[in-house]
Parts: structure tokens; C-alpha cells; sequence
């Protein structure tokens, strides 16, 4: 059921509210215009989340990439986790893992046209893709993980549940796992129920939809797990999910935040799985390798071992792992599908905000403001792309 993988540390709660005084602070100071929200004469969607931990920021970023890129120009700006680099960094073709981090460095291998960037400064970062020579041809920025950067204003706003840690049922941190009070969800446009498991019922989304309790302005989606192909990391053939016997053993492999679902989808097709679960983005070390050999050595076989996309990239060059790992590893491909036929509505909302606000008409627009002004410069005028003025 929804909220089944919330644990609250009630002894931490305390702390939580000494928290949440500093956040409402901060958010406070935003809504009085003391700290200042920047716009951009370009379409920019933020994706992101209010709990720590993931929601699947990734897999919906690469389905709005997938809606859009064909159309236009798209550029995603990440903070990149956990690089080993600073300030703003332009991602190529040869542009190593530890320059981006995990997921920067797998949107851009799956989109090579696609134009990605980390910098912590977002909006230092969004002046630099829209005036580099390089970049100066994008159409739409996505913010990866950008909801609580206030710094922009995004014209859409898109806010990640989790299905099974929905925030209504959840705490601050440090005695939950909230970065800021529930309240904050009247900023997004757009909230997605992530994960939710396939045979949902028509009362349960009636009930969550209550629960939620958003505003009119406010869409709500779905969405679930969806599976590719299994893909071998380093030898072999493609394999489907059928293809997994029941006799087989599986070793699920995982450095992300919340494994829990995939180890629920997996289980229609074998009850032998074993999970070995690390940190979120963590960075594999030699004796994780000997760890990782050990146990798949000692499990019954017929066996393979499954990791998700972003874990390979953090694994794919490991020196150590054995003869029989890299020979039984596969890659298990994570995407989204949006319930309840959903698809061709949020599809529509995205793609026709962007062509709305693309730059073509912005230019288009300021033309005939300029002629009306008389004069006036449209450039010292600060222009705000809303999507709820749509």
C-alpha cells in the first residue's frame, strides 16, 4: 500500500522541527521576494522531489527528453552528484563519469544529441547553455533535481512522489525523510505518483488523489516501472524478462535509493532473488568487488546477476570482478509508463508549453511588444514564462 516504506525515527523529531524552522525561513524569504527567483527567456521544466532519496527523477527525465527531442533542441542541467569536478562542466561523447557523475554520464550515453551539463549554480548554468556557442541552439532546459533550487523559476514545475513514501505520511528530516514541509508541493504544476504498482484499483487512485489534496491549478499523473530487455554489461546476447526460469537465482545488485519496487516487480518471475544494496550513488570500491564475487560464487546455479543502468555505469570498468560475474551480468533497462491513459494528456501539456514558449515565439512576441511600447527596450523588461498562464 502507499507509504509502506516510511519509517519515522519518532526520537528524532526534535530535530525535525528545528529543521523545519530554517526551511520555512528560507522558503519564506523566497515568497517575499528577499531572495530572488530568476526567469530565462526559454522553456525550462524542473523535475524533482521533497523526499530524500529516489522518487525516479532519471527514468521521467529521460521520458520528457524522448517526448521532446525530436521536435526541439533539448539541454538537461544537472548539479552532477558526486563529481569530481566544480563549476560548470559540458558533457561530450568522452567526457568521463567522475567529471559528471552517475546520472548525468548515463543521460548522456543513452542521448548522444542531447545536450548535458552539470553545474551547482543552476542559474550560472542556464546562462551558460544559452549563450555558449556550443548550446546556443537549445530549444528547452531540464533542471534534474531542481525543486527546492529556488533560484529559478522554472515555467513547469514537476514534483516526484513515490508512491510507496508518500510525503503526506512522511516527516522532516532528520526523523523522516522530508527536505521540506508537505506545504511545498503548492509550487509544482505538474505531481507524479511514481512507482505505483501495476494492478492498482480505481479506488486507490480515488484515494490518493483525496489524499494529496492538491490545488485546481495542480495536475496529477501516475506512473509505473517499466522493464526493457535485459542487456548483457560486458558479453553476451539480449534476454527478456520471460526468459528468467523459475529454478533461476538472481543476485539484484543496486547502489539507488529505493530498490524495494524493482525486488516487487522481479518476483513474478522467480522467487530466488538475493539483493546485495548499497548507497545511493555509491561508489564501488575494490572490496565491494571481492564482496560481489564472493556471494555470487557461493549461490546455487542456474544464476545471474541483474543491475540497473546507473549502477553500470559506476561498475563498468571495475578491475577484480570474476570470470563468472562479468560472463552472468546483465543491465536491467528502468523507464516509466504513465497510468490510467494518461500519456497523451501530460505528453500534450509538455510539448505544447515548450512550442508555446519556444524562443522563436518569445522573439516573435518581444517584435510586436517593442512596436507597441513605442520604443521602449524589451530587453531591460523581465519576462516571466509561466506554465499556469498557459
Amino acid at each position: 500500500m502507499e507509504g509502506d516504506f516510511i519509517k519515522i525515527n519518532h526520537w528524532l523529531l526534535p530535530l525535525s522541527w528545528l529543521y523545519g524552522i530554517g526551511v520555512r525561513l528560507r522558503n519564506n524569504l523566497f515568497n517575499l521576494g528577499i531572495l530572488k527567483s530568476r526567469s530565462f527567456d526559454i522553456p525550462i521544466i524542473s523535475v524533482g522531489n521533497i523526499t530524500v532519496g529516489g522518487s525516479g527523477k532519471t527514468p521521467h527525465v529521460e521520458y520528457l527528453i524522448k517526448i521532446l527531442k525530436d521536435n526541439f533542441k533539448v539541454a538537461v542541467l544537472s548539479r552532477g552528484y558526486k563529481r569530481k569536478s566544480k563549476g560548470f562542466v559540458l558533457s561530450s561523447k568522452t567526457t568521463p563519469m567522475s567529471m559528471i557523475g552517475d546520472e548525468p554520464y548515463q543521460m548522456k550515453k543513452k542521448f548522444p544529441d542531447v545536450y548535458v551539463a552539470v553545474d551547482k549554480d543552476r542559474c550560472n548554468g542556464i546562462e551558460r547553455i544559452t549563450t555558449m556557442n556550443e548550446t546556443k541552439d537549445t530549444d528547452v532546459i531540464l533542471l534534474d533535481d531542481a525543486y527546492q533550487h529556488r533560484y529559478v523559476k522554472p515555467g513547469i514545475n514537476i514534483l516526484l512522489v513515490d508512491y510507496h513514501r508518500l510525503l503526506i505520511y512522511d516527516k522532516l528530516l532528520p526523523a523522516g525523510r522530508l527536505r521540506e514541509p508537505k506545504e511545498g508541493k503548492k509550487r509544482a504544476d505538474i505531481v507524479i505518483i511514481t512507482k505505483c504498482p501495476k494492478e492498482l484499483k480505481p479506488m486507490d487512485f480515488r484515494v490518493i488523489r483525496k489524499a494529496m489534496n492538491l490545488y485546481p491549478y495542480q495536475s496529477l499523473f501516475f506512473s509505473t516501472l517499466k522493464y526493457g530487455n535485459l542487456k548483457p554489461a560486458y558479453c553476451g546476447e539480449d534476454r527478456t524478462l520471460d526468459s528468467i526460469r523459475k529454478e533461476e537465482n538472481i543476485l539484484l545488485l543496486t547502489g539507488i535509493a529505493s530498490p524495494k519496487q524493482i525486488l516487487i516487480d522481479l518476483q513474478p518471475y522467480t522467487d530466488n532473488i538475493k539483493s546485495m544494496s548499497f548507497p545511493d550513488h555509491h561508489q564501488f570500491t575494490q572490496k565491494d568487488i571481492e564482496d560481489i564475487n564472493k556471494t555470487f560464487a557461493e549461490m546455487p546455479s542456474p544464476k545471474i546477476i541483474l543491475t540497473t543502468e546507473k549502477d553500470n555505469t559506476r561498475l563498468f570498468g571495475m578491475e577484480g570482478l570474476s570470470d563468472d560475474v562479468r560472463h552472468n551480468m546483465f543491465i536491467l533497462p528502468v523507464e516509466i509508463e504513465l497510468m490510467l491513459n494518461q500519456e497523451e494528456e501530460f505528453n500534450e501539456k509538455i510539448i505544447g508549453y515548450v512550442r508555446k514558449n519556444s524562443r522563436n515565439s518569445i522573439l516573435a512576441k518581444a517584435k510586436d511588444d517593442h512596436k507597441s511600447d513605442n520604443g521602449n527596450n524589451i530587453r531591460n523588461r523581465t519576462r516571466t514564462i509561466s506554465f499556469r498562464n498557459n
